[in-house]
């Protein structure tokens, strides 16, 4: 099956990497996973950046409220560190210079100041946020139960992770602004490339060759 025919389920994620959104371009039919069992260190609730000295990954606090029995529409967003004051500062040093961060800072802000208690829905506040600057037209939908081997489905819950490279096809390359002190970083967050490329982001994005992949 082609992920340009068929349906794919993506993990939740906070401003998810670039590959996460080739993804969705590239499927008819978009679920979200929400009732797996909460995994540690994954882009549910962390991203990564291009920052002066390179890399930087900003991670959102959360609880699990069952424990380790949590299931991801159940994490909510821990208010003991002022997590969203030292993400936006992070976002401003990182991309104050480039060609579109005061064009879009103005939509972004509020997820930096307002009261967020779930993960999941302000997960998908900020990427239906994205898709909207962005131009991309595609429907989110949850998934109804959890499938540990679900049919007819690519499933990329686990392939789209920080633990390991992504190897599924080649990551669009594009201007940074600290690319003459780190070289072009693959795989950032798509706040990345939306702050470097604006209007252009969608077109990147589908820029990129998607080969067949196995289910």
């Amino acid at each position: 099956m082609s992920l340009s025919c068929g349906t794919v389920i993506l993990p939740t994620a906070y401003l998810p990497p670039v590959q996460w959104f080739v993804c969705l371009m590239n499927a008819h039919k978009v679920l979200i996973e929400q009732y797996e069992t909460y995994p540690k260190q994954t882009y549910r609730n962390r991203c990564e950046i291009a920052f002066a000295n390179g890399k930087l990954t900003l991670t959102i606090p959360v609880v699990k409220v069952n424990g380790n029995h949590t299931k991801t529409n159940e994490i909510a967003i821990s208010d003991a560190e002022n997590w969203q004051i030292l993400h936006w500062r992070a976002l401003e040093a990182a991309y104050a210079n480039s060609p579109y961060f005061l064009y879009y800072r103005d939509e972004l802000e509020p997820f930096y100041s307002g009261k967020f208690n779930n993960l999941l829905d302000f997960d998908l506040e900020l990427i239906r946020l994205i898709l909207q600057l962005t131009g991309i037209e595609k429907t989110l939908e949850m998934t109804a139960s959890f499938e540990l081997h679900p049919a007819e489905a690519l499933d990329l819950r686990h392939i789209i992770t920080p633990k390991k490279p992504f190897t599924l096809f080649t990551l669009p390359v594009y201007y940074q602004v600290f690319e003459d002190r780190n070289g072009f970083l693959p795989g950032m967050s798509i706040i990345d490339l939306l702050f470097n490329s604006g209007p252009e982001t969608r077109d990147v994005l589908g820029r990129v060759k998607v080969s067949n992949l196995p289910v």
